[in-house]
C-alpha cells in the first residue's frame, strides 16, 4: 500500500507530492538469521580470528534449524570473508581476521589490473598525509627513535648491496608510521597497502638509483621539529618518485613477458 502526502515548508507554498513506500516488511530468511548471530559473535568478541565454530549438525540442533540453512548460511559467510571452510577430519568452519580478506581483495584487483597504479599512489599519498599530520601530534622520543632505527636498517642493507631484499623491509617504516596514530583502522588500511606494495616489488625489478635514505633522513628532520607541512611535502614527493620507478619496472616486465611470447611463438 502506498501513501501519498503533501510536504509544506514554513512560510512557503506546497510543494510536489512523494511517495511513501510502506509495502509488508520481507521476514529474513533463515541463513540470514544465523549469518548475523553469527556476526554479532564476532562483534562482540566472543568469537575471534582461529576460533572454530561448532559442527553443521550442532549448529543446526541448537538453531533449530535444518542443515540446509546451516550450509547456506556457512557459505554466505565464508563468501563474506568471514569464514573458511576447510574439509577432511580436522576441518570445518573457522573464524578468520577480516583484513587479510580485504587485502587479497586488492592485491587481485591491482593484479588484475583493474585498479591502477595511479590510484594505488594517490591512496597512498592522501593517507600518508593524514598519517603524518596524526604523528607529528602524537608521537614520542621512543617513536622517532624506532623510525631511525628503522632508517639505519635500511641504509645497511644498502651498503651491504643486497638492494632488493632493501626495497622489501624499507616497507616496514609505513607500518611503524601508522602504528603511531594509534588508530586501529588507520593501521589496517596501510598494512593493506603496504602488503600490495611488497607483491609489486618482489615480482618487478626496480631501479637502483632511488635514495630511501636520504629521503627518510629530510623526512625525520621536519617529522621531528613537529613541522607538519615539511613532513608531508617529502614524503608525497618521495611516494611519486617511488610510483614512477614502478611505472618503468612495470612497463620493463611487459615488455619482456611480450619478448619472450613472441619467441615462443617462432
Amino acid at each position: 500500500m502506498r501513501l501519498f502526502f503533501k510536504i509544506e515548508k514554513e512560510n512557503q507554498p506546497m510543494i510536489k507530492e512523494r511517495a511513501l513506500d510502506f509495502s509488508p516488511i520481507q521476514p529474513k530468511r533463515i541463513f540470514e538469521e544465523i549469518c548475523d548471530r553469527v556476526r554479532g559473535q564476532i562483534a562482540n568478541g566472543k568469537l575471534r580470528p582461529g576460533d572454530k565454530l561448532p559442527s553443521e549438525r550442532d549448529l543446526a540442533e541448537q538453531f533449530k534449524v535444518s542443515r540446509t540453512a546451516v550450509r547456506e548460511a556457512l557459505r554466505s559467510l565464508e563468501n563474506s570473508g568471514l569464514v573458511k571452510l576447510q574439509k577432511g577430519a580436522k576441518g570445518g568452519a573457522f573464524i578468520i581476521e577480516g583484513k587479510h580478506t580485504f587485502t587479497r581483495s586488492l592485491e587481485d584487483m591491482v593484479s588484475l589490473g583493474r585498479i591502477p597504479l595511479a590510484d594505488l599512489t594517490e591512496a597512498r599519498v592522501l593517507i600518508q598525509e593524514v598519517i603524518v599530520r596524526l604523528v607529528c601530534e602524537r608521537a614520542t622520543e621512543e617513536d622517532f627513535l624506532a623510525l631511525e632505527h628503522d632508517i639505519d636498517a635500511v641504509e645497511q642493507l644498502t651498503h651491504e648491496g643486497r638492494l632488493h631484499e632493501r626495497y622489501s623491509y624499507s616497507i616496514n617504516f609505513y607500518r611503524i608510521l601508522a602504528e603511531i596514530t594509534k588508530n586501529q583502522i588507520i593501521i589496517i588500511l596501510i598494512e593493506s597497502l603496504t602488503q600490495i606494495l611488497r607483491r609489486m616489488i618482489n615480482l618487478i625489478e626496480l631501479d637502483e638509483a632511488i635514495d630511501l635514505t636520504q629521503s627518510r633522513r629530510a623526512f625525520m628532520h621536519s617529522l621531528r621539529g613537529r613541522d607538519a607541512e615539511g613532513a608531508v611535502k617529502e614524503m608525497t614527493t618521495h611516494l611519486n618518485v617511488l610510483h614512477d620507478h614502478l611505472e618503468q619496472a612495470q612497463r620493463k616486465a611487459m615488455l619482456r613477458a611480450a619478448a619472450l611470447s613472441e619467441t615462443g611463438r617462432s
